[in-house]
């Protein structure tokens, strides 16, 4: 089974860059799309085979999740079911036979951290609904977690410390998620390996390879012996971000 997760950094900005194309060459059964920045309907983007879960932000072009997938859900929902955080569009969960399949577009810590102290309480919050998920049956969750985990995660690791997206109190959620029992794929397969899934739109940082590695899939540790193949689509444009994939048996 193979799944695809990329931040498409406004979906009709990238559909204008070759995205349905890209989307029928990966041929993937789950496609999961981050920072859609639009309202379902504002463009008729349809696949055939494909069913599309969409969850917009209140506020037009801004953050929001989607999923097409080929093969029907049991149930679809939104959010967490917290009011703090399911303003934004921010999750989508798609509960399968076997499997939950959570696509997350995580907040950003923004300029001088002033999103920081928000973004702890989103991390405990997630942690804990996908803990709640992963005692009914197998989670995997992707999307962009705007978090370096390691210093092999970027290119200017030092001059990054207190930047969003690696600071430590960012990484330490992150490494707090792995240890509640839910495994990096890319990480697993790939332990030395630097590439990169994001680059600053600033600077020729994606010519330069000055990049990070924000965007992931992750599963629960049950099915970590299923995995078979963890991408990062590097070489595929169109975005700021670029597809990260998992093809894992179940």
């Amino acid at each position: 089974m193979k799944f695809v997760s990329w931040n498409v950094n406004g979906l009709r900005a990238c559909n204008e860059k070759g995205f349905q194309d890209i989307f029928k060459k990966m041929d993937a059964d789950f496609f999961c799309l981050q920072e859609t920045k639009m309202q379902e309907g504002q463009l008729d983007l349809r696949f055939e085979g494909y069913e599309s879960y969409w969850n917009s932000a209140e506020k037009k072009g801004y953050s929001g999740t989607a999923i097409y997938t080929r093969k029907k859900p049991l149930n679809v929902s939104r959010g967490m079911g917290i009011e703090e955080h399911d303003h934004e569009g921010r999750i989508v969960t798609l509960e399968m036979e076997d499997f939950y399949l959570v696509c997350v577009y995580t907040p950003n810590s923004q300029d001088e951290l002033k999103r920081l102290d928000y973004r702890m309480r989103w991390e405990e919050d997630f942690r804990e609904y996908l803990k709640k998920l992963d005692e009914r049956k197998p989670v995997i969750v992707c999307g962009d977690m705007n978090v370096a985990p390691e210093e092999i995660d970027l290119k200017n690791p030092k001059t990054n410390t207190r930047n969003p997206g690696f600071t430590i109190e960012e990484r330490t959620k992150f490494k707090e998620l792995k240890e509640a029992g839910f495994v990096d794929t890319f990480r697993k397969l790939h332990q030395e390996e630097v590439k990169y899934s994001w680059w600053s739109y600033r600077f020729k940082a994606r010519e330069k390879g000055i990049g990070w590695r924000i965007d992931f899939f992750l599963t629960s540790e049950r099915l970590a012996e299923r995995i078979e193949k963890a991408e990062i689509y590097d070489d595929v444009l169109g975005s700021d971000h670029c597809p990260v994939g998992l093809e894992i048996n179940i």
